[in-house]
């Protein structure tokens, strides 16, 4: 019983403190970002459409302010935007996604 117990406890302790694989990490948004969207998106401004920038203020009023929406833009592409699906897998685009929605609330400083 007490061997049982201690299994259940240290199964409940992994999962309190770890984080599950999937969850997105910002650092590696970064350094994809920097790989990928710079030359576009350098400090949130945006080279082609200046309008669109990845400032919280533009992705407010472009409905991107969501994780679910940049995720979709970077994997689909949409206008002079490429997409991103052939590069970069799931979990790449979400970290990129997470970066660019902290780096948005800080004002990419």
């Amino acid at each position: 019983m007490k061997k049982i117990l201690s299994v259940l406890l240290l199964v409940a302790f992994t999962f309190a403190f770890t984080s599950p694989a999937t969850a997105a990490d910002s650092a590696n948004g970064a350094k994809i970002f920097t790989a990928n969207c710079t030359a576009c998106h350098l400090g949130g401004r945006n080279v082609v459409a200046a309008a669109k920038t990845l400032k919280q203020d533009a992705l407010d009023k472009n409905n991107m302010n969501s994780l679910e929406a940049i995720i979709t833009q970077v994997h689909n592409g949409k206008n002079a935007m490429p997409a991103f699906k052939s590069r970069l897998n799931d979990q790449q685009i979400e970290d990129v996604a997470t970066y660019v929605l902290e780096q948005a609330a800080k004002d990419w400083s």
